[in-house]
């Protein structure tokens, strides 16, 4: 029995458990391995499918014998929850060439991931591109962070003239799938006013279109769904919701109430009076309504949400505990209260205590049968299971909770809730959850003092560089004698198979220290001597040695512990592992410069030290909960500083500090921004600071959205900023231009994320885009990200076309000077 043991299946429960959402991709990684085979033509579409019905089953099966009543269908997806929206009321992008009817997995895949250029020596046909021989390249859809989450969505596009219609009928399959297996499952949606709201309008026609316009013809899909789904037994819909997290415009407001209110006149049965028959006056399906928000609390969208139509309401308690009360004082007595103790968005084990009292609570205001226990959030942000992780220790290990073990949190807090007796499994979980929190809050593992003292010895000195931009840029410039439009690469070179191998070897003890260093310099040498023979100004060393941005230096640093199979889904087919912060952070040896050092003494030219920075290492781990996360935040900024200070006194001329995550760091509320960027840039800016001025730092970010946080990131005084800017065809690089950004900026002209290959003359167009609003001698030429994820012949051919490029901006701006128009 462990602690977390569900009571007994038999048993008849007044609350009902559910969860918000199941990890999709398998614990051996099941979907991206088939994914991926899917792409290079080495299965077909029906063995991938296949894979997505086993997964499914497996989920609808774990969750069943965990003791969940409500088990979510429709959580499962082959890319991106939000793509499958898209597909299922048929608005596929113009771009796409789609022609109507049901939208297939390969426009799915279309969509994400683009159009191969053809004729480009990087090109295969994959079985994921509808393209007629792929005569025509076609840039994907956009990219970005959900809410505050690493989890990427596809972002949908709307124009004036955007129309809906029932395009795929994916969450009405996948219910019949899971009825089959007698589970009556509870479809999930993301509502139509979160799907109309995360998306953009890309109408250059119709600059100042409302979006909300549309909506009344998206809930008519989305009625003719809930109608199909209550005809085929469905009794309650899960509707998320989670913009009520954030703040919300009149129009929002106005729609969240016509959507629900038009929805549940079509399709619920009776939740109040005028709200038992159709639109037509015919008798109402049997279909019951939950709406979910989560990630953040409600606050004066509080009314608002309990004010809904519908049967059941779903709050995230572990991100708003504070409203618990507010929520109950307003919820009608006509409704259920869905309550999320459980986290589902860390991995740390759950105080029942703290969510018990919370229960209670709300059991004594609404009664058991109007109460529900849950997960805060879907579980896919969460690994799936500790029994995959014999390595981890068992201290450690006693602090954790994964999604399945979550599952079990949550069917426990229900019995807990309902009162279970002195000897009763639930009983004796709750004191082995108590033993187990109180051994992490007393354990010395997590403490250290001379860390502790070093943070409370920053002084205001520390956050600044010895003089400002213009005058570093004179001495870099004279340092790094670079030409106009200088090229460099974000860091990474692509993982071939060659390269994982020759790391798993080594973890196994198949190759010796001395063999897998002599093979990653080997790598390195290779790598640096292509970019020399290309042209690249500012070569890098490839990051061979490095698993992941993060990982590899969590592996370095103190304070942080591993998992071997803890995988969570970035986006599509990416995967990442996450590092556990679990104590206090500091740097026990150098931790990168031998390799720079390395790769300096092949080439002539600048060498890009790689560091990955301290906002991004917090936002992209599982972060410790028993301190403030800026605190923990200036521990890793205080290590990276180091690292900063050991390859300056080693030569690298030029070191990169990667922030792509401190966008996705901010609070979903803009009046909680200020405080989380002013420790977030401090902790920067004590990462960067401790070099002289002619060292150049540079910083990366990508798929954000940079006009609201602009200065702030200005504040960060990189010298250099790269940014992914491709996909939004240089869009992104307007927050620059309104602000005038004045340090040096490299805007992405290929996007990564793609296998296309982009030609010369678009990358030449996106940088000339650039040169109308940015001064030439600020513009870097680059690609949007690093190139870990593709291959050698994409890479090569893309990065020749970008050096072509450039060589060819600095043509034309020298003919310009000859004229003496610049």
């Amino acid at each position: 029995m462990t602690e977390n043991a569900p009571a007994s299946a038999s048993a008849t429960h007044t609350i009902k458990t559910h969860v918000l959402g199941f990890p999709r991709i398998g614990e051996k990684r099941e979907l991206k391995k088939a994914t991926e085979a899917y792409w290079k033509g080495q299965i077909p579409l029906n063995e991938l499918l296949a894979t997505g019905r086993t997964l499914r089953a497996t989920n609808w099966a774990r969750q069943k014998a965990a003791g969940i009543d409500l088990i979510p269908c429709n959580d499962f997806s082959y890319y991106d929850q939000m793509l499958d929206i898209s597909c299922m009321v048929g608005n596929i992008p113009p771009r796409f060439g789609w022609k109507g009817g049901t939208v297939s997995e390969d426009t799915m895949f279309l969509v994400a991931r683009g159009r191969i250029a053809a004729g480009a020596e990087a090109h295969q046909h994959e079985p994921g591109q509808e393209c007629a021989g792929c005569a025509v390249s076609t840039f994907a859809s956009e990219m970005t962070k959900w809410f505050d989450t690493n989890y990427h969505y596809i972002v949908p596009e709307f124009r004036k003239d955007t129309t809906f219609s029932l395009s795929s009928t994916k969450v009405v399959d996948e219910f019949l799938e899971a009825r089959a297996q007698g589970i009556n499952a509870k479809p999930v949606l993301i509502g139509p006013v979160t799907y109309l709201s995360l998306g953009k309008l890309q109408d250059t026609a119709h600059p100042d279109f409302d979006v909300f316009t549309l909506l009344d013809s998206l809930v008519d899909v989305y009625i003719d769904v809930l109608k199909r789904l209550a005809a085929a037994g469905a009794e309650w819909v899960q509707m998320d919701e989670p913009v009520f997290a954030l703040d919300l415009s009149a129009r929002q407001k106005d729609a969240l109430l016509s959507a629900y209110s038009r929805i549940s006149r079509a399709v619920a049965a009776p939740v109040a009076s005028g709200y038992s028959k159709d639109a037509d006056g015919a008798p109402a399906a049997k279909l019951r309504l939950l709406v979910a928000t989560y990630f953040g609390p409600l606050r004066e969208n509080l009314p608002l949400f309990t004010s809904l139509p519908v049967h059941a309401l779903h709050v995230d308690a572990t991100r708003a505990a504070e409203e618990v009360d507010d929520v109950l004082a307003r919820m009608p007595a006509n409704k259920i209260l869905s309550l999320g103790v459980v986290d589902g968005r860390n991995i740390w084990k759950n105080d029942f205590d703290a969510s018990l009292a919370i229960l209670t609570r709300a059991k004594d205001a609404l009664g058991a049968g109007r109460l529900w226990v849950a997960s805060g959030s879907s579980l896919m942000h969460s690994p799936i299971t500790l029994a995959n992780e014999p390595k981890l220790d068992a201290e450690l290990k006693s602090w954790l909770a994964f999604a399945e073990e979550k599952l079990a949190e949550v069917a426990t807090l229900r019995g807990l809730t309902e009162g279970a007796l002195s000897g009763s499994p639930e009983a004796a979980a709750l004191q082995a959850n108590r033993r187990a929190n109180a051994s992490r809050r007393t354990s010395t593992r997590i403490h250290n003092p001379a860390v502790k003292v070093r943070v409370a010895a920053i002084k205001e000195s520390d956050f600044d560089r010895p003089r400002a931009f213009a005058a570093r840029q004179m001495v870099q410039r004279q340092k790094l004698k670079l030409p106009l439009f200088p090229t460099t690469t974000i860091g990474s070179f692509p993982q071939t198979n060659e390269v994982r191998s020759a790391r798993a070897r080594w973890k196994k003890g198949e190759l010796t220290e001395a063999q897998y260093n002599e093979f990653l310099k080997a790598e390195i040498a290779a790598t640096v001597k292509y970019q020399d023979e290309i042209g690249i100004d500012m070569p890098v060393h490839g990051e061979f040695e490095r698993n992941d941005m993060v990982e590899y230096f969590g592996e370095q640093l103190s304070g942080f512990a591993f998992t071997a199979n803890g995988w969570v889904q970035s986006y599509g087919s990416r995967y990442v592992k996450p590092p556990v912060i679990f104590g206090d952070v500091s740097r026990p040896a150098p931790m990168t410069v031998e390799w720079s050092q390395y790769a300096q003494s092949l080439t002539a030219r600048p060498m890009k030290g790689m560091l990955t920075g301290p906002v991004t290492i917090l936002q992209w781990s599982f972060v410790r909960n028993d301190q403030p996360r800026s605190v923990t935040a200036t521990q890793i900024g205080l290590a990276i500083r180091d690292e900063v200070v050991d390859l300056e006194a080693a030569g690298i001329a030029a070191i990169q500090i990667d922030e792509p995550a401190v966008r996705e760091g901010l609070p979903l509320r803009k009046s909680d921004w200020p405080a989380y960027l002013d420790w977030a840039v401090k902790a920067f800016r004590i990462s960067a600071s401790g070099v002289r001025d002619e060292t150049q730092i540079h910083t990366h970010m990508c798929y954000s959205e940079f006009n609201d946080i602009i200065a702030a990131i200005a504040d960060l005084d990189a010298d250099v900023i790269t940014i992914e800017t491709s996909r939004s065809n240089m869009e992104l690089l307007e927050a620059f231009v309104d602000f005038r950004y004045p340090n040096e900026i490299g805007p992405g002209v290929y996007d990564i994320h793609s296998p296309r290959v982009p030609a010369v003359e678009e990358m030449v167009n996106l940088m000339k885009k650039a040169e109308a609003v940015i001064p030439r001698g600020n513009l870097w030429v680059n690609p949007d990200c690093g190139l870990k994820t593709r291959g050698w012949p994409e890479v090569r051919s893309s990065l020749e076309n970008m050096v072509a490029a450039a060589k060819a901006l600095r043509v034309a701006a020298e003919a310009t000077v000859g004229a003496g128009k610049a």
